[in-house]
């Protein structure tokens, strides 16, 4: 088919503002997919995004749509690509890469909740690739939609005229038409490397994978130059990796294989390579041999993990299954990343990075599912820079890989560049939640009628726990957030220590701000009273900084009845055994080690 005839766009919205849905309506109204296999988010293929209602896997399609144009009055046939990104602010990545792969995108913007943060944030990203916005007013047919109000929102957020943006009902499919109209007509199609005809060298984006049994590594991808097919000798630029593509595809949605993919085209590549390491996302598959004029695809960056937690098995066991697990999970998510780690109390288990906490949930919910496994999962934490006094700059995941404080000149952590949208009658609220968590106010933007944009910077550390649900909870549940990292900045950072019968036990260790410290001290001091059970003899629980203690409880030793057989007789008999007890105890205090169960690690790691 012509390339003229072709457009390449992606939906981008906030979650839950009807992504899915739209692209099943787009599924139906192409007949791509027979009406007896169609089912709700069809294009979201696991269980976990269905039961959760989010878009987590990044999933592709190649629809065809027939059109009657207007300047000749004839039917013309297009072939529309689509692309359906996650909404959430941890999947900010994949939304990334699906962008670099199309020309369009459909601005998806629910009709009762209005213009929120990952909106915006997603918006930036869109227009950074010089992509064509089609704005889309969704879920028009609900009783609270206010559409006018987010119409005019949305014309002045864009520079548009309010007219130019479309009312639709994805779950009743009013207007689906319109919305493939006007990407026919305004999104151009897909642009090509402009060398001279003689050069006719591979160039395509890779902007996901998969891994199968037989075929190997198989890489989503966009063709900005060449083609490509059975046969081909190929390698990924960045790793070196050389293959012979053993078959090449679009989606259909299932991955459907064809003669050969060109210029323009979306689609994939099996590889055969068994190591999924060597096809990269972001990186360019050129022609084996590469000539010397090629340069890669640009503008790719490699996800950054924002936040770590580590995942211990509860049965010792399964440590090798956690592994196995982990290696095929990784397959699928080029953003994970896991090390091997060790602890006294836990065992062995791994150091994992995610891109946010939305993120660690939906990992440790697909290795429970499945995999089968049960975890004990540490509270999150970021990546800290130390800078020594020698000069050396070390960077550290976890309180236990922290040196010596003696020998350490400065502690930076991350900031993020904080977004809040909120309507006008909860800024107050708002700002108030925001100043409790160590901000720096930027400033404030109005986008139409009561709704505000808030701009702080915020230690990402602060962000990560449970901040999104007080968020949601000081405004009635109509503020949304967005972040991305703003840089590492020093503050007075410590580590908290707590020791337990004068014995350090490191998997509780913390790097914490000084002023939150000696709160969390004595609040962690005051949970282990209540979680330790009692012992023989007084237990002594002290949490620290930097060998000064800030915090003490203490669990008194457990009574045993030493007494009970005696009656009558002289007194001095029953005074001897409660000494020998109390000197039994004295003993056992000098040499006695609390050993703690699991039970205690598990409830101290719940918040």
């Amino acid at each position: 088919m012509n390339l003229s005839n072709t457009r390449n766009f992606c939906i981008i919205a906030h979650i839950d503002h009807g992504k899915s849905t739209l692209a099943d309506r787009f599924l139906e109204l192409t007949k791509t997919v027979e009406k007896r296999k169609m089912q709700e988010q069809f294009l979201d293929q696991m269980e976990l995004e269905r039961e959760r209602g989010i878009t987590i896997k990044l999933q592709p399609v190649r629809m065809c749509y027939r059109l009657l144009t207007i300047d000749n009055g004839q039917e013309q046939d297009y072939i529309l690509n689509l692309i359906d990104t996650p909404g959430h602010v941890d999947f900010s990545y994949e939304v990334s890469r699906s962008l670099a792969a199309v020309e369009g995108a459909v601005l998806l913007v629910d009709a009762s909740k209005g213009i929120q943060a990952q909106t915006l944030a997603n918006l930036h990203l869109a227009q950074a690739q010089n992509l064509k916005i089609i704005p889309v007013i969704n879920k028009i047919d609900l009783p609270n939609a206010r559409t006018e109000e987010i119409k005019e929102e949305l014309a002045f957020l864009l520079g548009i005229d309010s007219e130019d943006v479309l009312e639709v009902s994805a779950k009743n499919g009013t207007n689906i038409d319109k919305i493939l109209e006007k990407i026919i007509k305004d999104v151009p199609p897909p642009v090509i490397d402009d060398k001279p005809s003689t050069d006719s060298r591979l160039r395509a984006l890779i902007f996901d994978s998969v891994f199968d049994t037989y075929k190997g590594v198989i890489a989503f991808v966009r063709i900005f130059g060449g083609s490509v097919k059975r046969g081909d000798k190929i390698m990924a630029s960045a790793t070196g990796a050389k293959a012979e593509v053993i078959e090449a595809g679009f989606f259909a949605p299932a991955l459907s294989a064809t003669l050969e993919l060109v210029a323009g085209n979306i689609g994939y590549i099996a590889t055969g390579l068994k190591d999924p390491g060597q096809i990269r996302v972001g990186d360019t598959i050129t022609n084996d041999p590469v000539s010397s004029s090629f340069h890669p695809l640009p503008g790719y960056k490699e996800p950054n993990p924002m936040v770590f937690a580590s995942f211990f098995p509860e049965n010792g066991e399964e440590y090798d299954l956690l592994k196995d697990a982990l290696g095929k999970l990784k397959l699928t998510d080029a953003s994970l990343s896991y090390e091997p780690e060790s602890s006294a109390g836990l065992g062995r288990g791994f150091r994992l990075g995610f891109l946010g906490m939305l993120h660690v949930e939906i990992i440790s919910e697909r290795l429970k599912r499945e995999f089968g496994l049960s975890l004990i999962i540490s509270s999150p934490s970021v990546e800290y820079l130390v800078e020594m006094k020698n000069g050396e700059k070390i960077k550290i995941r976890s309180a236990a890989m922290l040196p010596d404080f003696s020998k350490i000149n400065s502690i930076a952590e991350p900031i993020v560049a904080l977004e809040i949208l909120t309507p006008s009658a909860y800024m107050g609220n708002v700002m108030e939640l925001v100043s409790s968590v160590r901000s720096i106010y930027n400033r404030t933007d109005y986008l139409g009628k009561g709704t505000v944009l808030l701009k702080y910077d915020v230690p990402l550390a602060e962000v990560i726990t449970d901040f999104y649900d007080k968020l949601k909870s000081v405004s009635s549940g109509y503020a949304s957030m967005g972040h991305e990292l703003k840089e590492m900045r020093t503050d007075k950072l410590v580590r908290l220590d707590i020791f337990i019968s004068g014995e350090l036990v490191e998997p509780f260790s913390k790097i914490l701000h000084e002023k939150n410290a000696y709160y969390e001290g004595r609040m962690m001091a005051a949970k282990l009273k209540e979680t330790i059970p009692p012992q023989w003899f007084e237990v002594a629980i002290q949490a620290a900084i930097g060998g000064k203690i800030i915090a003490r409880e203490t669990i008194r030793a457990r009574r045993k009845d030493v007494t009970g057989y005696l009656y009558g007789g002289d007194v001095t008999r029953k005074m001897k055994l409660l000494e020998k007890q109390k000197r039994g105890k004295k003993k056992m205090k000098e040499a006695g080690r609390v050993n703690l169960p699991q039970e205690v690690f598990l409830k101290m790691l719940k918040r």
